[in-house]
């Protein structure tokens, strides 16, 4: 028979929110398996792709203290403005906009605009040379769960004795659906398309958001020039763009030249002359909502417990904040000589997330349904409004904070605090 490995924590997902949950238990000296299906080089693409990630103040803080953003290949491009206006596409944006300033709250800048392929080559860096993890990739996992502990039986023909399981394997997780854990989704009718674009005149690490009537439409900061830089086109942004679904497949439907003047005719002539550089991505738009967040010896982090609208690009955030609070509730349960597996370690981290995840997901879907429209009383009720809160600068402040993820309460490694290692 084969004798199996003892392990504190084993996740199931080795994206980037469960890889990163596996570095930061890793960097703690918690003896810790990550286990996915794929193998993990490929999944380092070598040219640019079009997908880019918006890291939060916050987020890049855990990123640095699990050991992982000084492995980053590529120097991430600092959000330092952000401006809001509502819109309609082909016309001016709205000259009554919100504008955000870094540099007014805090000396960091809002988050960072990383490449995906970047992020995927700093984790594969950083996961091997850790001496507490163990990586099972290509691999998959039979996982039996019991009041005492959990058996992992891997594809390769070991097997591992644990704690505590994680699913980090996204919204379709099988072992949210094993534990029964039901999931309330809510179709937006909605499609995102996500890409990059090159472009003729700088972007001054300004972001912008578009509320446009079918979806938001965003314009993200890339660094550059890199590969992608031209004489003609020498700057480089992200896009994310959501649109109702039949009219998102007419625009995925269409040639680069024919993309590219929609893109433009959504953004704005601020950037110059613009063209779609890497693949375009999409994907159907829905929120997710699970009615518990753990099951015996299980926890639930990132698209496994939860989804929302992109209105905001806190999605990713939203899973490396499960993260740090999972991370923080098992490593101190860890070193106090506790079960880090044990009933009451996890409801305490679903009762840290569980509010802060709700806020979110009901903050997105009103604002989606407040800007989702062309009725004009409400269009130029919403200008108002926000031309009312760019002259507010404590309400300003407080928004300002929470798009850096430092909203009431934030602490331990979202704040900057470095790892306890097991003593």
């Amino acid at each position: 028979m084969t004798r199996a490995s003892t392990v504190a924590v084993c996740i199931l997902g080795a994206g980037p929110v469960g890889a990163t949950l596996a570095a930061t238990l890793a960097a703690a000296g918690l003896p810790t398996a990550v286990v996915d299906t794929q193998p993990l080089p490929p999944m380092e693409l070598q040219a640019f792709d079009g997908r880019a990630y918006a890291i939060a103040l916050t987020s890049q803080r855990l990123l640095a203290a699990a050991g992982i953003w000084e492995h980053l290949p590529e120097t991430p491009c600092p959000i330092r403005g952000i401006r809001v206006a509502d819109g309609r596409p082909g016309e001016p944006a709205s000259p009554l906009c919100l504008q955000f300033d870094a540099a007014e709250v805090s000396d960091e800048p809002f988050g960072y605009m990383v490449e995906a392929r970047s992020l995927r080559v700093g984790l594969n860096a950083r996961l091997p040379q850790m001496p507490d993890l163990r990586v099972f990739a290509p691999a998959t996992a039979e996982v039996e769960r019991r009041a005492e502990g959990a058996t992992i039986r891997l594809s390769t023909g070991e097997m591992l004795e644990a704690r505590l399981v994680v699913a980090a394997e996204g919204r379709g997780s099988p072992l949210r659906k094993q534990a029964g854990i039901r999931a309330a989704v809510l179709d937006y009718h909605q499609i995102g398309m996500v890409g990059a674009f090159a472009h003729e005149k700088p972007h001054r690490n300004l972001a912008l958001e578009q509320f446009l009537p079918n979806g938001p439409f965003a314009q993200l900061p890339l660094s550059g020039p890199g590969g992608f830089g031209t004489a003609n086109y020498p700057h480089a942004s992200a896009f994310v763009w959501a649109d109702r679904t039949a009219i998102a497949r007419r625009m995925l439907a269409l040639d680069e030249a024919g993309f590219g003047r929609e893109l433009r005719r959504r953004l704005g002539d601020h950037l110059g002359e613009i063209r779609p550089i890497g693949r375009r991505w999409s994907y159907p738009l829905s929120a997710l909502q699970v009615e518990r967040w753990t099951d015996t010896r299980l926890a639930l982090v990132g698209d496994a417990a939860h989804g929302v609208h992109p209105i905001a690009g806190q999605g990713l955030n939203l899973g490396f904040r499960d993260v740090a609070a999972l991370a923080e509730e098992v490593i101190a349960a860890w070193n106090a000589g506790g079960d880090p597996g044990d009933a009451a370690v996890l409801a305490r981290y679903q009762a840290r997330r569980r509010p802060d995840t709700m806020l979110m997901l009901s903050g997105m879907h009103a604002l989606e349904r407040l800007f989702g429209n062309d009725i004009a009383p409400m269009r130029w009720a919403r200008r108002l409004g926000i031309a009312a809160v760019d002259r507010m600068p404590a309400l300003k402040r407080a928004f300002a904070r929470q798009a850096m993820g430092l909203g009431p309460g934030v602490t331990g490694l979202l704040a900057g605090q470095p790892l306890l290692r097991a003593g």
